[in-house]
């Protein structure tokens, strides 16, 4: 693998924690594979990587991307993430009430539903 997958790979676990990056790994198939090794050298090693903006940041743009586009699945994950990078429920509310803005309403209240659960279940975990 690259220098870039490496990078990649650690900010990936700092962010998503070791859990959910070992899961998707064991889960990767000869028929994805190349798939996760874009996203890691791209996502993760290109963009995520960056020092240019704090990870909090970047946590809560991504939320407000994701949720103006409605991808729900990697919402929830994305938000079980601000664990690691430092963005609050309240930067959450902030990033989500843009979206209703910029995005629309229906998104930003389907989001914020999401969010809502997905910090319940991160409590309970506690």
């Amino acid at each position: 693998m690259t220098t870039r997958y490496d990078q990649g790979m650690a900010t990936r676990r700092r962010v998503l924690g070791d859990a959910h990056v070992d899961r998707a790994e064991a889960g990767k198939t000869a028929f994805d594979a190349p798939f996760q090794t874009l996203i890691t050298e791209s996502a993760w090693g290109s963009v995520w990587s960056r020092d240019t903006i704090s990870p909090r940041e970047r946590s809560m743009l991504t939320i407000a991307l994701l949720a103006g586009l409605g991808n729900d699945h990697e919402l929830a994950m994305h938000i079980r993430a601000t664990a690691n990078t430092g963005a609050t429920p309240q930067d959450v509310l902030e990033a989500l009430l843009h979206v209703a803005i910029y995005a629309g309403v229906p998104r930003a209240n389907h989001a914020i539903r999401i969010a809502k659960e997905t910090f319940a279940e991160m409590e309970e975990k506690r």
